[in-house]
């Protein structure tokens, strides 16, 4: 609390010495006794013929520092301007956990309080020192797969008008799209706007038919019509008959999408919930960035990575055969990796009223989580990985956090 008494700013638990007491007509100052009124205190104030007025000697100020030679000049506001326009940045050990609490059903708990909650950082417990259930606004970049097979497509083409009913007025978005490479559609814009209405309009694209090439039978031999050889399938021919071309790679770039969309939403305030929410069928070849790189990024700016996953994913039995990865052979589903190291969540659907579903969900679990606080006593000089375990003394119960962070902040460049 600060006080402005006089011009002068007084603060709380501040000693103020006592004023002087005020003179009173019975008894003047020793100084002045004798002097008669129109009468100066020393002979020369009574003398009518001294007429130039002496000056009084200057005050020489006090002296001044020179300020360190090895220290910047401190930014000053320029005119007009007043403190509000500077940042003040502090570097702290406060780490900010978002945690998401549901019961055996899948749904959400709400109504829990700080003495539920347990929280160790490298197997040692730490003190929290914010707990609240307030919803934070959302900065979402949203990631839109165009590589899926055309029914897939189609699907997620029809759902994509729901996608903004997920999010409030004071939610933003920015639209990626990825085939054989990441591109942004639209920079971060209310999530609600009429830019982000026709952005997502405008992406719908086909897909890609997945047909599978010929290698072996009639269709991959050459015929020989009076004496002239004939190939009616050229395409799979090259030179001398039976040489075949080599079937490309397919390329989806998931990791590179991923990452371009992370480092939009990185940038965004603090106060917010950076999230990138995909839409895709996890599928990953030919990304120039590795999934361990883009992990390391999204840990170290605090953004979480939710999706729906849709097409083959999305089926059963054959959602679970993706996540085999085999060695050099694509990634059939690399998005629940994503998921579980930044504390989002993967939902599989395959009917288009599903998907818009999904949206729906998605967006209401971000808005309904817990946030708890502490500050780290591992020194930020120490940039290596750390554990985090939240845990909920109520049993059947499932936490959903991250499991770690990193403490500072690295720049990728694939």
């Amino acid at each position: 609390m600060t006080l402005l008494v006089g011009g002068t700013v007084l603060l709380t638990g501040q000693v103020i010495p006592n004023a002087p007491a005020p003179q009173s007509g019975k008894n003047p100052s020793p100084i002045f006794s004798g002097v008669k009124p129109g009468e100066g205190t020393t002979p020369d104030s009574n003398n009518e013929d001294l007429k130039t007025p002496v000056p009084a000697a200057p005050v020489a100020p006090p002296p001044v520092a020179d300020a360190p030679t090895d220290q910047p000049a401190p930014d000053l506001p320029a005119n007009g301007e007043g403190a509000s326009s500077f940042k003040v940045v502090v570097r702290t050990n406060f780490v900010e956990i978002p945690v998401t609490v549901k019961d055996s059903k899948g749904n959400l708990v709400p109504g829990l309080t700080w003495r539920n909650f347990h929280v160790m950082e490298n197997g040692h417990t730490q003190r929290m020192v914010l707990f609240t259930v307030d919803p934070f606004p959302i900065s979402a970049a949203i990631v839109i797969d165009q590589s899926l097979p055309t029914d897939a497509m189609k699907k997620v083409n029809q759902s994509l008008a729901a996608l903004q009913g997920a999010f409030t007025p004071q939610d933003e978005m920015a639209i990626f799209t990825y085939n054989n490479g990441p591109q942004e559609r639209t920079e971060f814009t209310g999530a609600q706007s009429a830019r982000a209405t026709i952005a997502l309009q405008t992406l719908q694209t086909r897909g890609r038919d997945m047909g599978v090439p010929v290698n072996t039978g009639p269709l991959t031999q050459s015929a020989n019509i009076n004496g002239q050889e004939f190939d009616h399938n050229p395409g799979m021919h090259q030179g001398n008959t039976g040489s075949f071309i080599t079937i490309p790679k397919e390329v989806h770039t998931l990791n590179d999408a991923i990452l371009a969309a992370a480092t939009a939403v990185s940038s965004r305030g603090a106060g917010r919930r950076r999230i990138v929410y995909v839409i895709s069928d996890g599928k990953e070849q030919g990304s120039k960035a590795s999934f361990k790189e883009v992990k390391q990024y999204l840990l170290t700016n605090k953004v979480t990575v939710y999706a729906t996953l849709v097409g083959d994913s999305a089926t059963f039995g054959l959602g679970f055969l993706d996540r085999m990865h085999m060695p050099y052979m694509m990634r059939d589903n690399i998005l629940p990796q994503y998921t579980a190291a930044t504390g989002g969540q993967a939902d599989a659907e395959f009917k288009q009223n599903a998907i818009e579903t999904s949206f729906a969900r998605i967006a209401e679990e971000v808005r309904l989580q817990y946030t708890i606080g502490y500050n780290s006593q591992i020194s930020p000089i120490d940039s290596r990985y750390r554990t985090i375990e939240v845990q909920v003394n109520r049993p059947g119960l499932t936490v959903i956090a991250r499991p770690g962070y990193y403490p500072s902040a690295a720049p990728i460049h694939p």
